[in-house]
C-alpha cells in the first residue's frame, strides 16, 4: 500500500521530523510518501491556489508516479486536501483515511481557529526574524517541551525553501472556505485529535465523527502538531484500526 502524507498550513515534507522513520519501522510492508503541497518543500517557486479543490488537483498531478490505490494521513490543512481528494476519488482510489487536527465547513469558524490563536498567527506572519518566528510556531502548536535542534532545523527549512507570503495568505483563503461535499466517501475514517489543540478546537473533528460515524481517538495533551507531539501515540492508533 501507498502512503501519501500532506502536512498543513505553510509546512513541508521535512516538518514531519522523525514520524515517517516511526511509520516505516512500525509498518515494514507499507510504502510512505512525502508530498508538499503547492507553493512548499520541493514546489515552494510554485505559486498556490487559493481553493482547497484546486490544490487538492495540484497534489494529484504531483504523485502521477506513484501507482495507486492510495492511503492518506494528513494533518490541519493537509486534512482537508485529503478529505477532499477522498470525496472526488474514483471507487477504490483512496483505501484508507486519516485526518489528524482537521477542520471543515461542518464547524464554525471561531472552531476551525480558534480566537486567541489569531492574534499570534498575524505577529508571526508579520516577524521578519526568521529563527524566533519558527520557534514561535512550534511553541504554539506543540504542547510538550521542543528540542532547540528542532527549532534550528525549522529554521534551515525556512532558509533553504522560503514559504512566501503569497502562498501563506491563498492557503489561508482555501482553508477558510472549504466545506466538504455533504456525502461520506469512506465507511469509516480515523480522525486523530488533541485535546490541547490551541490552534483547532476539538470540536471540529467531533463533527466528522458524528456526522459520518467515523472513528475518532483523542489525545489528552499533545497540541496542534500531534505528530512532533507524540508520533509514537498516532502508530498506536494506526495499529489499533488498521487490522478492522
Amino acid at each position: 500500500m501507498h502512503w501519501i502524507l500532506l502536512r498543513g498550513l505553510t509546512r513541508e515534507q521535512s516538518h514531519w521530523g522523525g514520524f515517517p522513520r516511526l511509520l516505516t519501522d512500525a509498518f515494514p510492508g507499507q510504502q510512505f510518501h512525502l508530498v508538499d503541497l503547492p507553493g512548499t518543500g520541493v514546489h515552494f517557486n510554485d505559486s498556490c491556489p487559493d481553493s482547497i479543490p484546486a490544490i487538492r488537483e495540484k497534489v494529484r498531478q504531483s504523485i502521477e508516479h506513484i501507482p495507486g490505490p492510495y492511503s492518506l494521513m494528513a494533518l490541519s490543512m493537509g486534512g482537508m486536501v485529503a478529505l477532499d481528494w477522498a470525496q472526488h476519488a474514483i471507487e477504490g482510489e483512496i483505501q484508507n483515511l486519516v485526518l489528524i487536527n482537521t477542520s471543515s465547513g461542518f464547524s464554525p469558524p471561531w472552531r476551525r481557529m480558534r480566537p486567541g490563536a489569531w492574534p499570534r498567527i498575524a505577529r508571526l506572519l508579520a516577524r521578519r526574524e526568521l529563527f524566533d518566528r519558527e520557534a514561535d510556531i512550534l511553541r504554539l502548536s506543540c504542547n510538550h517541551p521542543v528540542s532547540l535542534e528542532t527549532m534550528k532545523h525549522w529554521y534551515s527549512i525556512q532558509r533553504q525553501r522560503p514559504v512566501s507570503f503569497q502562498t501563506a495568505w491563498a492557503q489561508l483563503k482555501a482553508a477558510a472556505a472549504f466545506k466538504p461535499q455533504p456525502d461520506r466517501p469512506l465507511p469509516d475514517a480515523l480522525l486523530l485529535a488533541s485535546r490541547g489543540d490551541r490552534i483547532v478546537h476539538l470540536k471540529c473533528s467531533e463533527a466528522l465523527e458524528q456526522r459520518w460515524q467515523w472513528t475518532l481517538k483523542v489525545h489528552p495533551t499533545a497540541g496542534h502538531d500531534l505528530p512532533l507531539d507524540d508520533p509514537e501515540w498516532i502508530i498506536r492508533q494506526l495499529q489499533y484500526w488498521l487490522p478492522r
